[in-house]
């Protein structure tokens, strides 16, 4: 039996092979695409989602999983942890924290423990990832819940988008109505931190906005060794270019590159860019 089990949801965006290799449980959140539901990275891939974006299919919206699905999977590894950590997207932007609630008080044969992780995409999945790897080593839950609160104080997602129509027809995000008509090569720039989205600027250009991403992380980021996740929706290309300017510039203990889930991709649209990390004492 184990210590602790892990649990959280699709925004964090994981690669499968550390999925698998931590025994991380992925509740899926849900993408509604014309009259069909899909489940955030299982019944939908993201490319098969960017495409149907790209051809101009939907409309389309997300939702959290249902209480009744972390219930499910809390009342299934209730048989094989002593515990279990749920770790999910902020509730500023997402109801899957009071789903998750709810349903961890209708389970009562262990102590599960949920937590706000503050950000989303690899910066949700680095708390997860630090939660599982103490978990993996046999951790006490003492133990995984203070370094996930450690990651979580350091934790930074810096990100341009294309426009920001669709963070906020997602209702993520509030702006000034000029800031949503259409400007030549002007690309807005975001932080993510402490479940607190923002917009910090504006960049002319992708270029330019990738190489702000570059100098907010130089001026955001510790001393010690980086953690750091790269993302794009649907920019492949420049999401290389800009993960061989991090691997470059900084000193990285671990360096990935994530495409955004369905559900992420929804709300930060085609041609995102970003870059989450948290540093080492």
């Amino acid at each position: 039996m184990h210590e602790v089990a892990v649990v959280t949801d699709s925004a964090a965006n994981l690669p499968a092979e550390l999925v698998r290799q931590y025994h991380i449980h992925v509740v899926p959140l849900w993408l509604r695409l014309g009259e069909r539901l899909y489940r955030d990275q299982v019944d939908i891939t993201a490319d098969e989602f960017y495409r149907r974006l790209r051809d101009g299919k939907g409309p389309f919206s997300t939702s959290q999983p249902s209480v009744g699905e972390f219930v499910e999977v809390y009342q299934r590894l209730a048989e094989q942890a002593r515990a279990i950590v749920s770790i999910h997207l902020p509730k500023k932007l997402s109801g899957t924290l009071s789903s998750a609630m709810a349903a961890a008080r209708q389970v009562s044969s262990l102590p599960i423990r949920i937590v706000d992780s503050g950000s989303a995409c690899m910066g949700q999945g680095f708390v997860v990832l630090a939660a599982a790897r103490l978990a993996a080593a046999g951790a006490s839950l003492t133990d995984v819940v203070e370094k996930m609160r450690e990651v979580i104080s350091r934790v930074q997602l810096l990100a341009t988008l294309d426009t920001l129509e669709y963070v906020v027809r997602g209702g993520r995000l509030s702006v000034a109505a000029n800031l949503l008509r259409p400007a030549l090569r002007v690309k807005p720039m975001l932080s993510l931190q402490a479940g607190q989205l923002r917009i910090l600027g504006l960049a002319r250009g992708r270029a330019r906005a990738a190489h702000r991403l570059l100098e907010l992380m130089t001026e955001r980021a510790h001393s010690g060794p980086l953690h750091v996740a790269v993302f794009h929706a649907d920019a492949l290309e420049r999401a290389e270019h800009l993960r061989q300017a991090v691997a470059e510039r900084f000193y990285c203990a671990e360096l990935h590159l994530t495409t955004l889930t369905p559900v992420l991709g929804a709300h930060g649209g085609p041609g995102a860019l970003g870059v989450t990390f948290y540093w080492e004492e």
